[in-house]
Protein backbone atom coordinates (compact mmCIF):
# COMPACT_ATOMS: atom_id res chain seq x y z
CA UNK A 1 0.00 0.00 0.00
CA UNK A 2 1.54 3.98 -1.04
CA UNK A 3 1.45 6.14 1.43
CA UNK A 4 -1.02 8.32 -0.34
CA UNK A 5 -3.56 5.52 -0.22
CA UNK A 6 -2.94 4.65 3.46
CA UNK A 7 -3.64 8.80 4.07
CA UNK A 8 -6.74 8.45 1.83
CA UNK A 9 -7.61 5.61 4.14
CA UNK A 10 -6.96 7.02 7.09
CA UNK A 11 -8.90 10.35 6.58
CA UNK A 12 -11.62 8.20 4.80
CA UNK A 13 -12.65 6.32 8.65
CA UNK A 14 -12.10 10.24 10.46
CA UNK A 15 -14.67 11.89 7.89
CA UNK A 16 -16.72 8.51 8.55
CA UNK A 17 -16.34 8.79 12.24
CA UNK A 18 -17.27 12.44 12.21
CA UNK A 19 -20.53 11.51 9.86
CA UNK A 20 -21.29 9.06 12.73
CA UNK A 21 -21.09 11.43 15.45
CA UNK A 22 -23.77 13.98 13.84
CA UNK A 23 -27.32 13.88 14.26
CA UNK A 24 -29.20 15.85 11.20
CA UNK A 25 -25.88 17.26 9.31
CA UNK A 26 -24.93 17.19 5.85
CA UNK A 27 -26.71 13.82 5.27
CA UNK A 28 -25.33 11.47 7.91
CA UNK A 29 -28.34 10.40 9.48
CA UNK A 30 -30.58 8.03 8.06
CA UNK A 31 -33.84 7.22 8.70
CA UNK A 32 -36.85 4.68 7.88
CA UNK A 33 -40.41 5.55 7.16
CA UNK A 34 -42.95 2.88 6.86
CA UNK A 35 -46.42 4.05 5.59
CA UNK A 36 -48.96 2.11 5.63
CA UNK A 37 -49.80 3.05 2.42
CA UNK A 38 -49.23 5.70 -0.63
CA UNK A 39 -52.70 5.18 -2.31
CA UNK A 40 -54.24 7.69 -0.82
CA UNK A 41 -53.83 11.63 -0.64
CA UNK A 42 -53.30 12.03 2.55
CA UNK A 43 -50.42 9.69 3.01
CA UNK A 44 -49.02 11.81 -0.15
CA UNK A 45 -49.40 14.26 1.55
CA UNK A 46 -46.90 13.25 4.95
CA UNK A 47 -44.47 11.25 2.59
CA UNK A 48 -43.88 15.11 0.96
CA UNK A 49 -43.62 16.77 4.45
CA UNK A 50 -41.60 14.35 5.75
CA UNK A 51 -39.46 13.77 2.40
CA UNK A 52 -39.18 17.97 2.45
CA UNK A 53 -37.76 18.01 5.74
CA UNK A 54 -35.57 15.43 5.48
CA UNK A 55 -33.89 17.33 2.32
CA UNK A 56 -33.51 20.63 5.07
CA UNK A 57 -31.99 18.77 7.67
CA UNK A 58 -29.71 16.99 5.13
CA UNK A 59 -30.87 13.86 6.32
CA UNK A 60 -31.61 10.48 3.86
CA UNK A 61 -34.25 8.88 4.51
CA UNK A 62 -35.54 5.51 3.13
CA UNK A 63 -39.43 5.83 2.82
CA UNK A 64 -41.62 2.55 2.27
CA UNK A 65 -44.84 1.46 0.79
CA UNK A 66 -46.73 -1.59 3.23
CA UNK A 67 -49.65 -1.46 0.75
CA UNK A 68 -51.69 -1.80 3.82
CA UNK A 69 -49.97 -5.00 4.05
CA UNK A 70 -48.85 -5.35 8.27
CA UNK A 71 -46.42 -8.51 7.26
CA UNK A 72 -44.56 -5.82 4.60
CA UNK A 73 -44.09 -3.39 7.85
CA UNK A 74 -42.31 -6.27 9.73
CA UNK A 75 -39.79 -6.81 6.48
CA UNK A 76 -39.58 -3.19 6.34
CA UNK A 77 -38.25 -2.59 9.49
CA UNK A 78 -35.77 -5.86 9.12
CA UNK A 79 -34.33 -3.72 6.18
CA UNK A 80 -34.45 -0.26 8.24
CA UNK A 81 -32.09 -2.30 10.96
CA UNK A 82 -29.87 -4.04 8.18
CA UNK A 83 -29.28 -0.42 7.40
CA UNK A 84 -28.32 0.80 10.49
CA UNK A 85 -30.69 3.74 10.70
CA UNK A 86 -30.63 5.73 13.41
CA UNK A 87 -34.41 5.77 14.08
CA UNK A 88 -37.22 4.13 12.39
CA UNK A 89 -40.64 6.03 11.97
CA UNK A 90 -43.83 3.86 11.65
CA UNK A 91 -47.52 4.67 10.04
CA UNK A 92 -48.87 1.23 11.24
CA UNK A 93 -51.74 -0.55 9.25
CA UNK A 94 -53.31 -1.88 11.95
CA UNK A 95 -52.25 -0.99 15.64
CA UNK A 96 -52.01 -4.48 16.76
CA UNK A 97 -50.69 -5.92 14.04
CA UNK A 98 -47.58 -3.57 14.24
CA UNK A 99 -46.47 -4.99 17.49
CA UNK A 100 -43.84 -7.17 15.70
CA UNK A 101 -42.55 -4.77 13.69
CA UNK A 102 -41.99 -2.04 16.59
CA UNK A 103 -40.66 -4.94 18.02
CA UNK A 104 -37.90 -5.73 15.04
CA UNK A 105 -36.20 -1.95 16.02
CA UNK A 106 -36.67 -2.75 19.58
CA UNK A 107 -34.42 -5.89 19.62
CA UNK A 108 -31.77 -3.68 17.43
CA UNK A 109 -32.27 -0.96 19.68
CA UNK A 110 -33.66 1.61 17.27
CA UNK A 111 -35.74 4.23 18.38
CA UNK A 112 -39.26 4.33 17.01
CA UNK A 113 -41.21 7.26 16.13
CA UNK A 114 -45.33 6.34 15.68
CA UNK A 115 -47.76 8.67 13.67
CA UNK A 116 -50.72 8.82 12.34
CA UNK A 117 -51.85 5.82 14.45
CA UNK A 118 -50.54 4.41 17.35
CA UNK A 119 -49.27 1.00 18.10
CA UNK A 120 -50.61 -1.17 20.67
CA UNK A 121 -47.50 -2.48 22.19
CA UNK A 122 -43.53 -2.94 22.21
CA UNK A 123 -41.10 0.44 22.92
CA UNK A 124 -42.36 3.81 20.95
CA UNK A 125 -40.68 6.82 21.75
CA UNK A 126 -43.50 9.53 20.81
CA UNK A 127 -46.67 8.73 18.67
CA UNK A 128 -47.81 12.27 16.75
CA UNK A 129 -51.06 11.94 15.11
CA UNK A 130 -53.65 14.88 14.50
CA UNK A 131 -56.12 15.10 17.43
CA UNK A 132 -58.81 12.69 16.17
CA UNK A 133 -60.70 12.88 18.66
CA UNK A 134 -61.61 16.23 18.56
CA UNK A 135 -61.84 16.22 15.23
CA UNK A 136 -64.13 13.32 15.68
CA UNK A 137 -66.66 15.94 17.50
CA UNK A 138 -66.11 18.87 15.16
CA UNK A 139 -67.36 16.31 12.50
CA UNK A 140 -70.60 15.79 14.64
CA UNK A 141 -71.17 19.03 15.43
CA UNK A 142 -70.96 20.44 11.94
CA UNK A 143 -73.39 17.37 10.75
CA UNK A 144 -76.02 18.01 13.14
CA UNK A 145 -75.41 21.85 12.89
CA UNK A 146 -76.34 21.54 8.83
CA UNK A 147 -78.74 19.16 9.62
CA UNK A 148 -80.66 21.82 11.74
CA UNK A 149 -80.64 19.59 14.86
CA UNK A 150 -82.46 16.79 13.51
CA UNK A 151 -82.74 14.08 11.19
CA UNK A 152 -81.29 10.54 10.25
CA UNK A 153 -77.65 10.30 9.68
CA UNK A 154 -75.21 7.28 8.99
CA UNK A 155 -71.49 6.80 9.91
CA UNK A 156 -68.91 5.37 7.76
CA UNK A 157 -66.11 3.79 9.55
CA UNK A 158 -62.45 3.73 9.01
CA UNK A 159 -60.31 0.70 9.26
CA UNK A 160 -61.00 -1.53 11.61
CA UNK A 161 -58.08 -1.25 14.39
CA UNK A 162 -56.42 1.14 13.70
CA UNK A 163 -55.84 3.89 16.39
CA UNK A 164 -57.61 6.76 13.95
CA UNK A 165 -60.78 5.11 13.39
CA UNK A 166 -61.58 4.48 16.86
CA UNK A 167 -60.58 7.49 17.67
CA UNK A 168 -62.51 9.33 15.34
CA UNK A 169 -65.66 6.72 16.23
CA UNK A 170 -65.29 7.92 20.01
CA UNK A 171 -65.31 11.89 18.99
CA UNK A 172 -68.17 11.11 16.37
CA UNK A 173 -70.26 9.50 19.57
CA UNK A 174 -69.59 12.25 21.97
CA UNK A 175 -69.94 14.61 19.94
CA UNK A 176 -73.75 13.66 18.27
CA UNK A 177 -74.93 12.76 21.52
CA UNK A 178 -75.28 16.23 22.31
CA UNK A 179 -78.01 16.69 19.58
CA UNK A 180 -81.14 14.77 20.63
CA UNK A 181 -82.90 15.15 17.12
CA UNK A 182 -80.22 13.52 15.46
CA UNK A 183 -80.29 9.66 15.27
CA UNK A 184 -77.51 7.38 13.84
CA UNK A 185 -79.35 5.02 11.86
CA UNK A 186 -76.47 3.20 10.35
CA UNK A 187 -72.84 2.48 11.22
CA UNK A 188 -70.47 0.59 9.31
CA UNK A 189 -66.50 0.38 8.09
CA UNK A 190 -65.60 1.19 5.21
CA UNK A 191 -61.58 0.83 5.29
CA UNK A 192 -60.80 4.02 4.39
CA UNK A 193 -61.32 3.48 0.76
CA UNK A 194 -63.74 5.12 -1.83
CA UNK A 195 -64.74 2.34 -3.85
CA UNK A 196 -65.97 0.31 -0.37
CA UNK A 197 -67.80 3.59 0.44
CA UNK A 198 -69.42 3.98 -2.62
CA UNK A 199 -70.87 0.50 -2.00
CA UNK A 200 -71.58 0.90 1.75
CA UNK A 201 -73.55 3.83 1.25
CA UNK A 202 -75.40 2.68 -1.96
CA UNK A 203 -76.95 -0.08 0.38
CA UNK A 204 -77.59 2.49 3.34
CA UNK A 205 -79.10 4.54 1.29
CA UNK A 206 -81.45 1.73 -0.04
CA UNK A 207 -82.34 0.43 3.34
CA UNK A 208 -82.70 4.27 5.05
CA UNK A 209 -83.90 6.07 1.97
CA UNK A 210 -84.63 9.86 4.02
CA UNK A 211 -81.03 9.57 5.39
CA UNK A 212 -80.76 13.43 5.80
CA UNK A 213 -76.53 13.19 6.39
CA UNK A 214 -73.25 10.77 6.57
CA UNK A 215 -70.11 11.47 8.14
CA UNK A 216 -67.52 9.99 6.83
CA UNK A 217 -63.85 8.94 8.77
CA UNK A 218 -61.67 9.91 5.89
CA UNK A 219 -62.46 12.29 2.67
CA UNK A 220 -61.83 9.04 0.74
CA UNK A 221 -64.93 7.91 1.79
CA UNK A 222 -66.38 10.47 1.74
CA UNK A 223 -65.77 11.13 -2.19
CA UNK A 224 -67.34 7.36 -2.36
CA UNK A 225 -70.00 8.15 -0.36
CA UNK A 226 -70.72 11.37 -2.69
CA UNK A 227 -70.83 9.16 -5.83
CA UNK A 228 -73.39 6.91 -4.46
CA UNK A 229 -75.76 9.77 -3.86
CA UNK A 230 -75.31 11.54 -7.13
CA UNK A 231 -76.83 14.81 -7.25
CA UNK A 232 -78.00 14.39 -3.35
CA UNK A 233 -74.59 14.55 -2.02
CA UNK A 234 -74.24 17.62 0.02
CA UNK A 235 -77.73 19.25 -1.04
CA UNK A 236 -80.60 16.84 0.08
CA UNK A 237 -77.72 14.60 1.95
CA UNK A 238 -75.38 16.35 3.88
CA UNK A 239 -72.04 14.54 3.91
CA UNK A 240 -68.60 15.99 6.23
CA UNK A 241 -65.36 13.89 5.39
CA UNK A 242 -62.03 14.31 7.58
CA UNK A 243 -58.55 14.38 6.57
CA UNK A 244 -58.09 17.64 3.94
CA UNK A 245 -56.94 16.20 1.20
CA UNK A 246 -57.10 18.47 -2.11
CA UNK A 247 -59.77 16.64 -3.81
CA UNK A 248 -61.89 16.78 -0.88
CA UNK A 249 -61.26 20.35 -0.43
CA UNK A 250 -62.32 20.71 -4.36
CA UNK A 251 -65.60 18.60 -3.47
CA UNK A 252 -66.12 21.35 -0.55
CA UNK A 253 -65.33 24.07 -2.51
CA UNK A 254 -68.15 22.74 -5.36
CA UNK A 255 -70.62 21.48 -2.75
CA UNK A 256 -70.87 18.23 -3.03
CA UNK A 257 -69.24 18.15 0.44
CA UNK A 258 -70.54 20.01 2.74
CA UNK A 259 -67.35 19.95 5.09
CA UNK A 260 -64.22 18.51 5.72
CA UNK A 261 -62.09 18.13 9.03
CA UNK A 262 -58.71 18.89 7.80
CA UNK A 263 -55.28 17.46 8.82
CA UNK A 264 -52.52 18.67 8.18
CA UNK A 265 -50.17 15.95 6.45
CA UNK A 266 -47.28 17.75 5.46
CA UNK A 267 -47.12 18.80 9.08
CA UNK A 268 -47.57 15.38 10.65
CA UNK A 269 -44.78 14.21 8.00
CA UNK A 270 -42.06 17.25 9.33
CA UNK A 271 -42.70 16.69 12.60
CA UNK A 272 -42.24 12.82 12.38
CA UNK A 273 -38.86 13.41 11.05
CA UNK A 274 -38.11 16.07 13.56
CA UNK A 275 -38.55 13.47 16.55
CA UNK A 276 -37.28 10.63 14.90
CA UNK A 277 -34.24 13.08 14.94
CA UNK A 278 -34.30 13.97 18.46
CA UNK A 279 -35.14 9.74 19.21
CA UNK A 280 -31.53 9.38 17.11
CA UNK A 281 -30.00 12.01 19.62
CA UNK A 282 -32.10 9.97 22.86
CA UNK A 283 -33.76 13.56 23.42
CA UNK A 284 -36.78 13.26 25.93
CA UNK A 285 -39.98 12.79 23.82
CA UNK A 286 -43.50 13.16 25.11
CA UNK A 287 -45.95 9.96 24.45
CA UNK A 288 -48.30 11.95 22.63
CA UNK A 289 -48.03 14.51 20.12
CA UNK A 290 -50.96 16.13 19.26
CA UNK A 291 -51.34 18.39 15.91
CA UNK A 292 -54.57 20.30 15.42
CA UNK A 293 -57.44 19.98 13.51
CA UNK A 294 -59.62 22.65 11.24
CA UNK A 295 -62.80 22.72 9.54
CA UNK A 296 -63.43 23.44 6.17
CA UNK A 297 -66.43 24.72 4.75
CA UNK A 298 -67.73 26.66 1.57
CA UNK A 299 -67.27 29.53 3.40
CA UNK A 300 -63.78 29.23 3.81
CA UNK A 301 -62.67 26.77 1.30
CA UNK A 302 -61.18 29.12 -0.74
CA UNK A 303 -58.09 29.78 1.68
CA UNK A 304 -56.92 26.10 1.37
CA UNK A 305 -55.11 24.38 -1.57
CA UNK A 306 -56.82 21.98 -3.47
Amino acid sequence: MSRRTGALGVVGAVLAAVALSGCDRGGDTDLGLALSTMNNPFFVGIKAGAQAEADRRGVKINITDAQNDPTQQINQMETFTSQDVKAAIINPVDSDAAVPAVGVANRANVPVIAFDRGVNGGKVGSTIASDNVAGGRLAAKTLAESLGGKGKVAFLEGQAGTSAARERGQGFEEGIKKYPGIEVVARQPADFDRAKAMDVTTNMLQSHRDLGGIFAANDEMALGASKALGAKSGRDVKVVGFDGTPEGIDAVRNGTLTAVVAQQPELLGKQAVDWALKAARHQPLPKAVKVPVVLVTEKNAARFGG
